[in-house]
């Protein structure tokens, strides 16, 4: 690992281009993980010698420690997994496989045991579970509950509006019992500071904490606004498939989520494209205002830590001869 303090993130950026920017992120345990095309980053405000011997419920007070790891994403070893829907779901696999990794390695920070990641079988595993709770809390128990009251419905109009209905509310309950639990409030805050570092970067800015503090927390790309999103689009994927038997029903709703998936990830693509477009703005604004739950405004510190990560991947990436041509097509979620 290499560490950087507060003071030390360099101003300027690569010439990359304007518009938005295929940077990714993710908030983790004090810090934040930024992705690139090739290259992912975890920034963390470590514990000092003393937190670590006598550990309190104090945040840590020490330096900021980045850790960069170059990848090859599948997108652009084949070509064929480019085309529409297949890249958002492959795109988001990866981003998972990442940010797990990248939790892995801010914990082993944090407890002072070093930085041995999990195998590949196991954050596989991990990506796994991610995936079977996901779908089991807002796909097939929205379902199920709905099913219970299918006989009396008499229309399949009806059953999907009100499972619709359903999944949403599971949603929207799960992210504000999320947003009150105390132990989250410093992730959310660092959630903000990756929005806003990265809101800097596309804007042109300098990558300086004063300056990224100046911009918003929300960003269309979030991962927040993208799962209401899928909540959406579900309702009119499952429309057409009617009433049939209960196990039917079940499995359309698991079968059914890559392709969700794929939709919704093309969505907040073209959302975050034309975010300046005024009936875009009014499609993406609920989106946003669900980020004021998962967000919170970041101190100048965290502003560092989110501005180390990113400024690590822009440098490995500026270095490795990257121009604004191999970012085509590989945006990646906020």
């Amino acid at each position: 690992m290499a560490a950087v303090e507060a003071a030390g993130v360099r101003r300027g950026l690569p010439a990359l281009g304007g518009g938005d920017r295929p940077i990714g992120g993710q908030a983790v345990l004090e810090g934040v993980m930024m992705r690139g095309v090739r290259t992912w980053s975890v920034a963390l405000r470590a514990p000092t010698a003393e937190q670590l011997e006598n550990p309190t419920r104090d945040t840590p007070q020490g330096e900021i420690v980045v850790r960069t790891t170059s990848f090859a994403s599948v997108l652009r070893r084949h070509r064929a997994l480019r085309v529409p829907l297949v890249r958002g779901v492959v795109a988001l696999g990866e981003s998972m496989g990442i940010g797990l990794r990248a939790l892995n390695v801010s914990l082993g920070v944090q407890v002072g045991e070093g930085e041995e990641e999990l195998s590949g079988g196991a954050w596989a595993g991990a990506v796994a579970l991610s995936l079977v709770f996901a779908i089991g809390l807002f796909f097939v128990v929205p379902v199920g509950l709905v099913s219970l009251i299918k006989g009396s419905l008499h229309s399949a109009t009806l059953f999907w509006l009100i499972e619709g209905v359903v999944r949403t509310a599971i949603f929207l309950g799960y992210l504000v019992l999320l947003s009150r639990l105390r132990e989250l409030r410093r992730v959310f805050e660092y959630h903000g500071a990756e929005h806003k570092a990265i809101a800097c970067y596309e804007a042109g800015a300098e990558l300086e904490p004063l300056e990224a503090a100046r911009f918003s927390r929300l960003h269309p790309r979030c991962g927040t606004s993208f799962l209401l999103i899928v909540m959406i689009v579900a309702i009119f994927v499952f429309a057409p498939l009617g009433l049939p038997a209960w196990y039917w029903l079940i499995a359309t709703r698991i079968l059914g989520v890559p392709v969700i998936a794929g939709i919704s990830y093309e969505i907040i693509r073209l959302a975050a494209r034309y975010r300046r477009n005024r009936l875009v703005g009014l499609i993406i604004a609920p989106g946003l205002a669900l980020q004021r739950l998962t967000t919170r405004e970041p101190d100048l510190g965290q502003l560092a830590v989110a501005l180390a990560a990113l400024r690590a991947v822009l440098d490995a990436e500026a270095a490795d001869g990257l121009v604004a041509s191999d970012l085509v097509g590989l945006e990646v979620v906020a």
